[in-house]
């Protein structure tokens, strides 16, 4: 697996999500995902799992330190008296010193972005984060972030698959030195019965699943998010570095983009969504 560099952070590109997993199946995956030779761990205080992440992590068998684990803040706890406190709370239930990565999970204007920035900043000059990024940020607020952070920013978290250009988001972040880690890439199963995704991996010799992987990994700084509970599929995920995709094939997936691709949106917490040209 190769890692994405971003503003001095090397990320794997390919990490293991525990969105909507319940604890006993993060006890059982996080685990196996690991001894499988995944080395990035994505997690957050709203998932309500951090404390099996912890676990996981521990009776792998895997270092702390070979482990790329990310955490978000939730939007309930950007208030400067909440933030810290509840980033220690993230630390203890993920049996750590530190995380490697803590994102904003999600825009919230309730509080100022400069409180919000200045938080991150304080956690992350305290040692109880290695890096510091966003999630689900439009391109105006991943700019007003920049400006605002004296640490760089080296990742923002969106919404990712072959039915949603994220151009505008991508372009924003290669200027400023920015990855972009894609979730729900496999479109909440969308893609499994797509005519050009079927062919694709019929030619290639590959899952659906593996061939939206590799077309997510091979673009230049954009980061994978891939979960399942199962433990065959976890290894099916991995295997996405021994094959390259063609211009062809790249192409062919990038056009299956449309302007209703969007899965992800939730009221009260959603930014206004940048447009694609």
């Amino acid at each position: 697996m190769h890692s994405v560099t971003a503003n001095g952070a090397s990320i794997p590109a390919l990490g293991f999500g525990t969105f909507r997993m319940p604890g006993v199946d993060v006890l059982r995956m996080v685990p196996h995902a690991l001894k499988l030779g995944f080395r990035h761990i994505d997690t957050a205080q709203i998932y309500g799992n951090e404390t099996e992440v912890g676990e996981g992590i521990a009776s792998s068998g895997v270092a702390r330190g070979d482990v790329f684990l990310t955490t978000k803040v939730w939007v309930d706890n950007y208030r400067p008296e909440a933030f810290v406190a509840s980033v220690d709370e993230s630390l203890k239930k993920l049996k750590t010193d530190y995380v490697d990565l803590l994102l904003l999970h999600w825009p919230n204007d309730a509080v100022s972005l400069a409180d919000q920035i200045n938080a991150l900043n304080e956690v992350k000059a305290d040692g109880k984060t290695r890096h510091i990024g966003l999630s689900n940020f439009n391109t105006a607020l991943m700019s007003e972030a920049v400006a605002l952070s004296r640490a760089p920013l080296v990742t923002n978290q969106v919404e990712y698959h072959p039915y949603l250009s994220q151009k505008p988001v991508i372009d924003a972040a290669k200027r400023t030195g920015m990855s972009i880690t894609g979730y729900y890439g496999m479109a909440d199963g969308a893609v499994f019965a797509d005519p050009v995704l079927k062919d694709i991996a019929a030619r290639n010799g590959k899952t659906v699943a593996q061939i939206v992987l590799r077309w997510m990994v091979q673009q230049d700084g954009v980061i994978a998010l891939s979960k399942t509970v199962g433990e065959a599929r976890a290894a099916e995920n991995l295997a996405v570095f021994d094959f390259v995709l063609s211009d062809h094939d790249m192409s062919a997936i990038y056009a299956l983009a449309r302007p209703d691709g969007r899965i992800v949106s939730p009221n009260g917490l959603a930014p206004v969504w940048d447009r694609v040209a």
